[in-house]
């Protein structure tokens, strides 16, 4: 087996925009260790996928929110794999759905923030530590969201959470670049994933194509993208290409929305 690019640990992985983005890197040459929430039957197939691409990889269940077990996975991930080259925390919900922000309760507002805020920032920090510990700079990626640039009706949690991401980015960007780490977000528009067919008022098939229509009315493509179109955009993010690009929350929305 040739000698991987890096070593790549990739959060939320199991299906979706993860599971595209931990293929991707693989491809790209990386080893790529990947996490989800609960030991679920789609990260053992991801990771066999992986290495059925000629490289190495591990699973590493836990929740992301949680302090001890973001820092105990990058210490397991190190010791498999030797280092820790790109950090991606891809990890994130939606809800609460279609809730205006009257109705949203403090308990679901704490959950959001929980998994799509504070997640972001203890992968931020524990990957930064163990980067700076290495001394040969890295790369750490975010999930942000369209949403995390422009206020969505009926979705003032999620944009608050995702806004939050863009600023815990640009922060850190400014912080880490000394040591040679780069740190950028992804923020997508309306991706073809169970968590977007998931925001249908029922999982009516007819309700869930109404609402894929609307959305592909509100880009001027007419069309939804895919998890392919953002791992090739957090591809070229891990990537050497990106050496002078930091502190930035790059749009692929289709055009809904305009920087």
């Amino acid at each position: 087996m040739p000698s991987a690019k890096g070593v790549a640990f990739v959060t939320g992985a199991a299906q979706g925009i993860g599971r595209s983005i931990a293929l991707r890197l693989a491809a790209d040459g990386f080893d790529v260790a990947v996490n989800d929430i609960t030991d679920k039957c789609e990260l053992d197939t991801l990771v066999n996928e992986i290495k059925k691409k000629g490289r190495k990889s591990s699973k590493h269940t836990g929740d992301v929110s949680n302090d001890e077990t973001v820092r105990n996975m990058i210490e397991a991930v190190v010791g498999q794999h030797g280092r820790l080259s790109v950090m991606v925390a891809n990890a994130g919900i939606a809800g609460p759905y279609g809730k205006k922000l009257i109705e949203v309760s403090a308990k679901q507002f704490d959950q959001v923030m929980q998994v799509n805020t504070r997640s972001m920032f203890l992968c931020y920090k524990y990957a930064g530590l163990q980067m700076i510990k290495q001394g040969c700079g890295g790369r750490i990626i975010g999930a942000c969201s369209v949403a995390g640039k422009k206020g969505m009706q009926t979705q003032a949690v999620y944009s608050a959470s995702k806004f939050a991401v863009r600023g815990l980015t640009q922060a850190a960007a400014l912080e880490l670049g000394e040591h040679g780490i780069t740190v950028n977000a992804y923020a997508p528009g309306a991706i073809d994933t169970p968590m977007l067919r998931g925001m249908a008022t029922t999982q009516k098939e007819s309700d869930i194509e109404a609402m894929t229509e609307m959305f592909k009315q509100m880009s001027p493509l007419h069309m939804l993208g895919t998890p392919q179109d953002i791992a090739g955009l957090v591809s070229f993010l891990a990537s050497e290409d990106s050496r002078f690009i930091t502190g930035q929350t790059i749009s692929s929305n289709g055009g809904m929305f305009f920087d």
